[in-house]
């Protein structure tokens, strides 16, 4: 039965990197820049570890009472961290107050819990042994969080289940400590009751997670919530108001339905005139299927590759007819070839080039996405680019934050291409930029027809620049550096404070 003890540590284990890796998730989601917010999230979590463990050498007396309650504390706060961080997200600097002081006291709790598990049991294993057990236990539960939250729990349960459900096995742990041990704990009733409330308390919430999400959602949105969901990448939201459908991820708005025509049509059609009779297109990001519209509108293509990462945004967007409708049901076009894989690696490996390259990511908000606006990132289009075609890149605004979008546009020059910078005006967004680039100088022909925004006279103006959006000196972004981030952060941030 100690043995049954020992597995307890992997349960405690499991449930405090699980603990870690949701307030680490949910920073990067809500705060952006996942490297600082990881790291921020582990030094932090540590550092409360180390003290919850220095700590413990000051419990002397009833050391089976107090694992108990700390089992109990660490259920109850780590197993709604989640909860609350999900509901308060809209504090801005209150969150960041909110995520440190949870995570503090959850790695206090959790350094705790393995010190006082050995004293427990330093008379049922001779000590070296339980030294070894209690490590390689832990050490086990700490592999088992790490692939199970990414492959699984978050995918299936989403970030509140499944902090609910540790939340659930860390009282399991201490219901099944207060059974092993009934006949030395005094007030065994007491802990019987105490345990089972706040095992009722999780179930509960784990039940009405949908429900609590979706209050929390809609009053952070201005606008009725449609459809929330949490993928294995991002967590989307789709909210609906009587003129538009608004595409959210991780917080940050992707498109109106209202003004897309406007950023979709100024990304595509540039590039597509700018080659004659274009037949292979590659899309890299655009899993909402809007850029593909665009590019149909063209008679000569003949196969457009699509690659996307996330696979619920390209299923979503083709299947749900809310959502495909948007794009008027271009995902499911026969020319077109969805590819579910991280473009960073997928430019890398051989393809047959392609005449035209439409790059539609996500903002550089933190590492992960800003290595896709890099200078070697640009250098293997190289590769992928057919003699005479061109790629176009979205990047960020030349108002909002011009030192970020020069930075862009300096980056795929030093990748040895000759650019074209232009910018549109979407209400939803303000003043967008993007780089055309090729070879050789990129010379866009006459616009298509019949578009909603887009024209020669229009085009034309776009190319220029007013004196609060010129050219700014700025450094190129290399995989090393990633000053890309660091322009985007200090110039959108003085926006939003």
């Amino acid at each position: 039965m100690a043995r049954l003890l020992l597995l307890s540590v992997l349960l405690v284990s499991t449930c405090g990197l699980v603990y870690e890796l949701l307030s680490a998730t949910l920073a990067s989601y809500l705060l952006g820049d996942s490297i600082t917010q990881f790291s921020l999230v582990i030094g932090v979590y540590l550092f409360s570890m180390g003290v919850g463990s220095f700590l413990s050498r000051y419990v002397r007396q009833q050391l089976l009472e107090t694992f108990i309650r700390i089992e109990l504390l660490v259920g109850l706060i780590g197993g709604f961290s989640a909860t609350l961080l999900f509901v308060f997200f809209h504090l801005a600097t209150g969150f960041q107050f909110l995520l440190f002081s949870l995570l503090f006291l959850t790695g206090l709790l959790v350094g705790l819990e393995i010190p006082l598990m050995m004293r427990i049991l330093k008379d049922r294993f001779p000590f070296s042994s339980l030294v070894s057990h209690i490590f390689t236990f832990d050490y086990i539960g700490a592999l088992l969080a790490s692939i199970l939250f990414p492959l699984l729990l978050v995918p299936q349960l989403g970030l509140l289940r499944t902090g609910l459900l540790f939340g659930l096995l860390n009282a399991l742990v201490a219901l099944y400590t207060i059974h092993y041990f009934r006949h030395q704990l005094r007030g065994l009733r007491g802990h019987y009751v105490r345990a089972s409330l706040v095992l009722l308390l999780l179930g509960l919430g784990f039940a009405g997670a949908g429900h609590i999400q979706d209050a929390a959602e809609a009053g952070a949105y201005d606008d009725r919530v449609l459809m929330a969901r949490t993928t294995r990448y991002q967590r989307m939201v789709l909210t609906q108001n009587t003129h538009s459908t608004r595409l959210f991820l991780n917080g940050n708005l992707q498109f109106d339905s209202a003004d897309e025509y406007r950023y979709h049509e100024s990304l595509v059609h540039p590039a597509m005139v700018s080659v004659d009779h274009p037949r292979r297109v590659l899309i890299l990001g655009g899993g909402d299927g809007l850029a593909v519209r665009e590019v149909l509108r063209h008679a000569s293509v003949d196969s457009i590759t699509l690659v996307e990462l996330d696979p619920e945004m390209t299923r979503l967007f083709g299947q749900d007819p809310r959502l495909s409708q948007l794009n008027r049901q271009a995902l499911r076009d026969p020319r077109v070839h969805v590819v579910n894989a991280d473009a960073f690696r997928w430019v890398q490996q051989p393809h047959t080039p392609y005449e035209v390259i439409l790059i539609d990511f996500p903002d550089p908000t933190n590492f992960s996405i800003a290595k896709l606006y890099t200078r070697h990132f640009y250098q293997q289009l190289h590769r992928l680019l057919a003699p005479g075609g061109v790629f176009v890149v979205q990047s960020t605004s030349p108002y909002f934050a011009p030192r970020a979008f020069w930075c862009v546009a300096r980056t795929i020059a030093a990748a040895g291409f000759c650019t074209l910078p232009y910018h549109a005006y979407v209400p939803s967004f303000g003043e967008w930029g993007y780089v055309l680039a090729a070879r050789q100088p990129p010379r866009p022909g006459p616009m298509p027809p019949n578009l909603r925004y887009l024209n020669d006279a229009t085009f034309a103006s776009m190319t220029q620049f007013a004196p609060d959006m010129a050219a700014r000196p700025v450094e190129v972004n290399r995989l090393s550096t990633q000053v890309l981030v660091q322009y985007f952060e200090d110039e959108w941030n003085h926006y939003v404070d």
